[in-house]
């Protein structure tokens, strides 16, 4: 659905953009197709594998070639306080770790990395609660780095 929707999160089933506005990040729920207006509060969206899958178990090493190096560019390049990636996979990908949820050891620069669970329909059996619990945690750190400013804002 991502793929011909041309648009991150898309299947409707998907909680990202439910999860990201329950945990404080937007001011409403956002549709799949305005994700560019997230710029504007300081949300960026970007994979570490650019092949879609139904899932992230069909993806593979050759999936994240170079994905590593495309972060560590965007954290030297755009200096986000924080990355976040959408699913243990996503992290595994790039950095070769099998990471547990929340803030990591390692950094790009000064870019934090924070692990959430996914949001896909597949993973279900992580409830609602539990999810939400991750995705204001990712909230809390980011109001800790930008010294409680909101997103978007000076």
């Amino acid at each position: 659905m991502s793929a011909a929707a041309a648009a991150h999160f898309a299947n409707p089933r998907n909680d990202f953009w439910r999860l990201l506005h329950a945990a404080g990040f937007t001011d409403r729920q956002y549709a799949p197709d305005e994700q560019f207006a997230l710029l504007a509060l300081g949300i960026g969206i970007t994979n570490a594998a650019y092949r879609t899958t139904r899932g992230s178990g069909d993806l593979r090493r050759a999936d994240f070639e170079g994905s590593a190096r495309r972060l560590e560019a965007i954290a030297a390049d755009l200096r986000p306080r924080v990355i976040a990636f959408v699913g243990k996979e996503a992290y595994r990908g790039p950095f070769g770790e099998r990471p547990e949820h929340g803030l990591q050891g390692r950094v790009l620069g000064t870019t934090r990395l924070f692990v959430l669970p996914s949001t896909s329909p597949a993973n279900a059996a992580v409830p609602w609660a539990e999810r939400l619990r991750w995705f204001r945690a990712l909230r809390r750190l980011v109001d800790e780095e930008t010294g409680g400013a909101r997103l978007g804002r000076p």
